[in-house]
């Protein structure tokens, strides 16, 4: 089936691309890797300026850097002895505001119910 988006034809998505966008979001559902992408915001890091900012081990932080490279939400650089890590897709931060924005509008609207009681 194809629908009409903005006077573009919107393709309905395969089986195959959903698990595809499924991934990513297991990818996006751990709060550590999170975190580690709001570190990124802005400017390259490296992995012992990730600890610092996160707060996590290192073995801990190469583990979700590991699968956050592999989902494409992070590229890496090697200079010397160190690897640097920065946002390959500022987009993905985009989501996050979109959910934030979400979550304010459900606990403004459950304050109102809360309230008219």
């Amino acid at each position: 089936m194809i629908s009409r988006t903005r006077g573009r034809a919107k393709r309905e998505p395969t089986p195959e691309l959903l698990g595809l966008i499924a991934g990513r979001f297991r990818a996006l559902a751990e709060p550590a890797r999170l975190a580690i992408l709001h570190a990124l915001e802005g400017r390259e890091r490296t992995v012992s300026e990730l600890v610092e900012a996160t707060g996590l081990g290192q073995g801990n932080l190469s583990k979700h850097l590991q699968q956050l490279h592999a989902c494409g939400f992070v590229s890496r650089r090697r200079e010397g002895l160190f690897v640097h890590y920065a946002l390959s897709d500022k987009d993905v931060l985009a989501l996050c505001e979109i959910m934030c924005n979400r979550l304010e509008t459900d606990i403004d609207a459950s304050q109102k119910i809360v309230a008219a009681r």
